[in-house]
């Protein structure tokens, strides 16, 4: 076998993966067809994870919006990150009104009581700008950093995860569908006669014709009932193995909490 056919037939068997799940969700939705639901700790930690997201996000954005009031200045840190490049530094409010007032009561002269009270003053607002560019940045790092790895790491991981979970999901139940229709049709077979009718009557003749090709036909569509059953133990064997991936991961939010 040479490489074009291993990707034609690998290509076939992900196309024919993906028709069987988006035939499985789209039936559920209409309420054609079962759905696997996933035990109650599972549930309860998919509801924690997705509640710890929404609030890790509103907490993260408004303490950007505290630490940056400028929407202007947010965006720009925020290409430069992207970037992975440094912010150029600027002089912060409290820093800049500091600088005016030593500089004025330089100009008005230190040994001045006016003078004297601006450098004075003016020394502590540089004082205070400077507490606040160190607030900012360790805030940053130990603080807005944490909840940012959740974010863009462990969550990520989690999402990835709970998606290939519903994807085996539906594989199962896409198995337990073949399976059933394979002994509907078994069934059907076993309930019409194999021996053409005795009667001549061709209407009754016809009816059994119809009868047999559409057994078959269904018994083709859903292959033999041995082989369903493996494709539902093989299904039921990958998506508990990724219920319990998915468990594990989930369970470690306590710990990121």
């Amino acid at each position: 076998m040479n490489i074009m056919d291993f990707n034609v037939k690998k290509l076939a068997a992900d196309a024919g993966t993906f028709l069987s799940r988006a035939v499985q969700f789209t039936e559920e939705k209409l309420g054609q067809a079962e759905k696997t639901e996933l035990d109650a700790h599972l549930e309860n930690l998919l509801s924690k994870a997705e509640c710890t997201k929404l609030w890790t996000e509103k907490i993260m954005k408004q303490t950007e919006v505290l630490l940056q009031p400028n929407p202007n200045a947010r965006i720009e840190e925020f290409v430069y990150e992207k970037l992975d490049r440094k912010a150029p530094s600027r002089t912060n409010n409290p820093e800049l009104l500091g600088q005016y007032m030593v500089d004025s009561g330089s100009e008005f002269g230190p040994g001045t009581a006016y003078g004297n009270a601006l450098i004075k003053c003016g020394e502590t607002q540089k004082r205070i700008g400077a507490a606040d560019r160190e607030l900012i940045q360790t805030a940053a790092i130990n603080f807005l950093t944490p909840l940012r790895n959740f974010i863009e790491g462990d969550y990520k991981t989690i999402t990835k995860e709970r998606k290939l979970l519903q994807n085996k999901r539906l594989d199962l139940d896409a198995a337990k569908t073949k399976l059933k229709k394979a002994k509907a049709a078994e069934a059907r077979a076993a309930q019409l006669n194999l021996s053409p009718p005795d009667e001549n009557n061709i209407m009754v003749n016809v009816s059994y014709m119809l009868n047999l090709l559409h057994v078959k036909w269904l018994k083709i569509w859903a292959e033999e009932i041995s082989k369903s059953e493996q494709e539902v133990r093989i299904a039921q064997s990958e998506f508990d193995r990724q219920a319990e991936i998915t468990r594990l991961l989930l369970e470690g939010i306590s710990s990121t909490h």
